[in-house]
């Protein structure tokens, strides 16, 4: 079976489990697992911040950093189709009292002209203008890569009214890899960056959330509340220490065959799909209805040896990952066409 339903569903390789077997652990509760430790430092060196934690999801992480930048009735400021709005359970309201405002965006990219518009004034019977979230790459708009530069015009809209920036970074090393920025470039605007190791980097488990020493203190007291404190988890975070030290540059090779594929099925008359917005390794393509709806297309493919992931009456998700090869890729766009044809 092929699968293209999400970056998550590989397995560790022999050597990152060998690393996992030897991992040297501790009780993280104490702050006394070596292993974690390394990680968590690892990881804030890559993004230029002062200290790490390692949450066991990156859902978590999110909610960990809303929780710490936020107050109950404060707002935060999204894209429409961002990871927190749509696919974390409703976890601001839940966790944390708040509520989002999100932008309608292009490919998940908005203007700092359009964060302006959003910001509330102070008002009584307003909710208050508190955080700012980026989602770089944006997983429901492709994969796509949210511009540096108007990263910068963003950031600088939040020092003038004084608010936060988050960057939920579960893929951002694939828009370091795209773009050969490197990441804590990426990570400078933001007082708080999420970075996930289970989706392209491969790892089992884990995101690392960094940012100040000061937050990440106070992430610490959240990831408790939240049950997310961990004991001998070394044995996870080697994996993810792993992944970060060896297979960064992959993501490369999943870039390219995400292209591949896309421009392929671009070519079927009944998809809807532009090569040139694929930017990383996730493809998003519309189907039309003569075809049936996505559900049925999907049934259809998994019949033929390939899974994937219908977002939506007719969308569809596929994204390449470490554990495919260039043969699955043909296979693939073979299936695609004998059953949209």
């Amino acid at each position: 079976m092929i699968d293209l339903r999400s970056d998550t569903v590989t397995t560790p390789n022999a050597a990152m489990r060998q690393a996992i077997a030897e991992a040297e652990v501790g009780d993280d509760v104490f702050g006394e697992d070596p292993t974690v430790l390394e990680l968590q430092a690892e990881v804030a060196r890559l993004l230029g911040k002062e200290a790490g934690l390692f949450v066991p999801s990156g859902t978590m992480s999110n909610q960990i950093a809303i929780k710490s930048h936020t107050q109950p009735g404060d707002e935060v400021i999204c894209e429409i189709g961002a990871h927190i709005l749509n696919y974390e359970a409703g976890g601001p309201a839940f966790h944390s009292q708040v509520q989002l405002n999100p932008i309608h965006g292009r490919l998940g990219i908005f203007t700092a002209e359009q964060v302006e518009e959003l910001i509330r004034p102070q008002n009584v019977h307003m909710p208050t203008t508190r955080l700012i979230s980026i989602e770089n790459t944006h997983n429901k708009a492709g994969g796509t890569i949210f511009p540096l530069g108007e990263i910068h015009r963003i950031a600088e809209t939040a020092a003038t009214y004084k608010l936060r920036m988050h960057m939920d970074g579960a893929r951002l090393m694939n828009a370091v890899v795209a773009t050969g920025i490197p990441a804590a470039e990426w990570a400078a605007p933001f007082d708080s960056v999420s970075l996930c190791l289970s989706k392209g980097l491969g790892a089992p488990v884990g995101s690392v959330l960094c940012g100040s020493a000061d937050f990440v203190q106070q992430a610490h007291r959240y990831r408790k509340l939240f049950g997310g404190g961990m004991r001998q988890v070394g044995i996870l975070a080697a994996g993810g220490l792993y992944a970060v030290r060896n297979q960064v540059a992959d993501l490369a090779q999943d870039h390219q065959r995400a292209k591949r594929l896309a421009e392929a099925l671009s070519e079927l008359p009944s998809v809807r799909l532009n090569p040139d917005e694929v930017h990383t390794n996730i493809v998003i393509l519309g189907v039309s209805e003569e075809s049936g709806t996505g559900v049925a297309i999907e049934e259809r493919l998994g019949k033929e040896g390939v899974q994937c992931l219908a977002l939506s009456k007719q969308q569809i998700r596929l994204v390449t990952h470490r554990d495919l090869t260039d043969g699955d890729i043909d296979n693939a766009i073979r299936a695609f066409r004998k059953v949209l044809s």
